[in-house]
C-alpha cells in the first residue's frame, strides 16, 4: 500500500502508542482521524499538535463502548473524508492487578467493553468504507496477555478478564479477514511490554518492586521492553509491505512468551 493520500482512523490516539502511530501516518502523507475520550491533558496536547499539521486532520471525542457514538463517529468521518483506507483498532482498558487488586463487577465490564466490544463495533461500522477503498487495511492492536494470562512475572500486570478479551481478538481477526477479503486486509499486532504500555511510564510498573520489574525484563529474550519505534516498524510493514498478509498475528514482544523455557545443554547420550 502506498500511504500517500490515504485516509486513516486511529483509535486511542490521545497519548502513547496510538498517538505515535497517528503522527507517523500523518508524516507519510495520510489524512488522519483520531479519537479521544479520557486523559484530558494528554488528549488536549495531542489535538493541538495534530491541528498544527494541517486542518484536514480530525480529532473526535467518542465513547467507543457506545454503538451510538461509534455510528456518529463513522458518519462524521464519512462526511469529511468520503472514504477510509486504514483502521488502527487501538482501544483497550487493562485493569492491572497490582493497581486494582481483585475485580469488581464494574471493572470487569469496563475491560471487556473497551478492549473487545469497542473493537467489534468500530470494525463493523467502518467495513463498508474500507471495502469501498478497494485497498483497505485493518490492524487490531492486542496484547500477549492473550497467551500468558495472569501467570509468571506478568501476572501482576495482566488481569484475567483483560487476558480473555485479548484472546478473543485473535479469533475476531481471523473472522474479519475472511469477511473483508479480498478488498481489505485484517491483521493483528500483539504487543508485549512497551514503555508506555504495561511498562516504565505506566502506573502499574511504578508499583512493582525493582525485583518484580527485573523479572519481567529477564523473562524477555531481547532483555528490554519495547520502544515506540519498534511498533512503528511493524505498522509500516503491515500497511506498506505486507500486501500478501492477512488474517495473521504478528507478535512483537521481544521474546517474552518464549522466555520462561530454557534450552538445556545437549546430553552426551548413551551410544
Amino acid at each position: 500500500m502506498n500511504l500517500k493520500n490515504k485516509y486513516a482512523l486511529v483509535l486511542g490516539a490521545g497519548k502513547g502508542l496510538g498517538k505515535e502511530i497517528a503522527f507517523y501516518l500523518a508524516g507519510r502523507g495520510v489524512t488522519v482521524a483520531t479519537t479521544y475520550f479520557d486523559w484530558p491533558e494528554e488528549s488536549a496536547a495531542s489535538r493541538r499538535e495534530l491541528a498544527e499539521l494541517g486542518s484536514d486532520h480530525l480529532a473526535i471525542k467518542a465513547d467507543l463502548r457506545s454503538p451510538v457514538d461509534v455510528e456518529n463517529l463513522v458518519t462524521e468521518i464519512s462526511g469529511k473524508f468520503e472514504r477510509l483506507d486504514i483502521l488502527i483498532n487501538n482501544i483497550e482498558r487493562g485493569g492491572m492487578p497490582i493497581v486494582h487488586g481483585e475485580y469488581t463487577s464494574d471493572q470487569w465490564d469496563l475491560e471487556l467493553e473497551t478492549t473487545l466490544k469497542a473493537k467489534r463495533w468500530i470494525f463493523k461500522q467502518t467495513l463498508p468504507l474500507l471495502k469501498d477503498s478497494g485497498d483497505g487495511a485493518v490492524i487490531n492492536i492486542s496484547s500477549i496477555a492473550a497467551l500468558v494470562g495472569r501467570s509468571g512475572p506478568a501476572g501482576l500486570i495482566f488481569n484475567d478478564g483483560y487476558s480473555a478479551a485479548n484472546r478473543a481478538i485473535s479469533l475476531l481477526t481471523e473472522t474479519w479477514a475472511r469477511e473483508a477479503a479480498p478488498k481489505v486486509r485484517v491483521n493483528e499486532l500483539m504487543l508485549g511490554f512497551f514503555e508506555t504500555r504495561h511498562a516504565e511510564t505506566t502506573r502499574g510498573w511504578a508499583l512493582l518492586s525493582p525485583a518484580e520489574q527485573q523479572a519481567i525484563i529477564d523473562h524477555t529474550l531481547i532483555g528490554r521492553t519495547g520502544r515506540h519505534q519498534d511498533v512503528i516498524k511493524a505498522v509500516r510493514y503491515l500497511l506498506e509491505d505486507g500486501d500478501y498478509v492477512t488474517g495473521t498475528t504478528l507478535r512483537l514482544d521481544g521474546g517474552y512468551v518464549l522466555g520462561g523455557s530454557k534450552v538445556p545443554p545437549m546430553p552426551k547420550g548413551v551410544t
